[in-house]
C-alpha cells in the first residue's frame, strides 16, 4: 500500500474527529452561556413589563434564527473544505442550471424573511397597541436639556387637567448624584405616555423598557406600557439634540398603586396650596 493511499484513508478519520471536537466545544460554549441570564438576553437589560418581555423574545428569536442559518452555512463550508479538497488537477464535474437547487436557494431565504416579518409585525402591533381609557396618562415634554412630566386626569365634566407636574433641570452626567427628574408610575397598570418637544428632536428612552420613541416638535407621539417590577430605572434622551444632550437624564420610578395614589394626592395638595411639586 502506497503512503499516498494510506494518508487518503486516514483523512476521513481525522475529519470525523475534528467535527466531533468542534461539536463538543460548541455544546460546551452554549451550556456555559445558558447559565448566565445576561448572556441569554444577548446584551439586552432585564425587562420590567410584558411589552419589554415580548420585545426580548423577538430579539432572542431573531438571534436563534441567525445562529441556525450561520450553523448551516458554516457546516456546508467545513464539509466542503474537509471532504471536497483538491486531490488532483482534474476538473471536477460541473453542475449548471440545477433547477431544484436554484429553487431551494430562492425559497429558503423567502421563508426565513416571511417568518421574521410575521413575528415582527405581530409583536409591533402588540407593543404599539393603545387602550381607550388608560388609568394613568403622563404628558412628557422634552426641552434642551431636560424633561417635564405632567400627570393628567379628567374631572367630572370630562375635561383634562394637570394634577401633578415634575420639571427637571439639566443634570451633570459626571456627578455621583444629581437631581434627576423622576417619572413615577404605578406597577401593574397601563400608562400612556404622550410625547411633546418645545425645540428639537429628542428621544424618550428607558433601557429597561426595551423601547424608545422619538419626541418631535410639531408632532405628538404616544405609546403605552405596563411595568410589573418595582424599582427605579434610568432613562435618557437617545437622540443627539445639542451641546448638552448628555445632561438629559431622568428616572422611571415604579411604585405600588397605593404609593402612586399618595404621590398624586400630595401633588394635588401642593398645587392647591399654590406650590409646585
Amino acid at each position: 500500500m502506497s503512503p499516498t493511499r494510506s494518508g487518503e484513508r486516514r483523512t476521513p478519520v481525522r475529519s470525523r474527529r475534528a467535527i466531533k471536537s468542534a461539536g463538543a466545544l460548541g455544546l460546551l460554549a452554549l451550556s456555559a452561556t445558558a447559565c448566565s441570564g445576561q448572556a441569554s438576553r444577548l446584551g439586552m437589560p432585564e425587562p420590567i413589563g410584558p411589552q419589554a418581555e415580548r420585545m426580548l423574545k423577538l430579539w432572542q428569536g431573531s438571534w436563534i434564527a441567525a445562529f441556525a442559518v450561520g450553523a448551516v452555512v458554516w457546516g456546508l463550508i467545513i464539509w466542503a473544505v474537509l471532504f471536497h479538497r483538491k486531490r488532483s488537477d482534474d476538473l471536477p464535474p460541473q453542475v449548471r442550471y440545477n433547477m431544484p437547487i436554484e429553487i431551494l436557494y430562492t425559497a429558503v431565504p423567502f421563508v426565513i424573511i416571511a417568518v421574521l416579518f410575521y413575528f415582527t409585525a405581530r409583536d409591533e402591533n402588540y407593543v404599539e397597541k393603545t387602550t381607550k381609557n388608560p388609568p394613568v396618562v403622563v404628558d412628557v415634554t422634552a426641552f434642551q436639556w431636560s424633561w417635564q412630566f405632567d400627570y393628567k386626569e379628567k374631572d367630572a365634566t370630562g375635561k383634562e387637567q394637570t394634577v401633578a407636574s415634575v420639571v427637571g433641570q439639566p443634570v451633570n452626567p459626571n456627578a455621583t448624584s444629581g437631581a434627576k427628574p423622576v417619572m413615577t408610575i404605578p406597577a401593574g397598570e397601563h400608562v400612556r405616555v404622550r410625547l411633546h418637544s418645545n425645540d428639537v428632536i429628542h428621544s424618550f428612552w428607558v433601557p429597561a423598557l426595551l423601547y424608545k420613541k422619538d419626541v418631535m416638535p410639531g408632532y405628538d407621539n404616544e405609546f403605552e406600557f405596563e411595568a410589573t417590577k418595582l424599582g427605579t430605572y434610568e432613562g435618557r434622551c437617545a437622540e443627539l439634540c445639542g451641546v448638552d444632550h448628555s445632561r438629559m437624564l431622568f428616572q422611571l420610578k415604579v411604585v405600588t398603586p397605593a404609593q402612586y395614589q399618595k404621590f398624586i394626592a400630595d401633588s394635588k395638595a401642593a398645587l392647591a396650596a399654590g406650590g409646585a411639586k
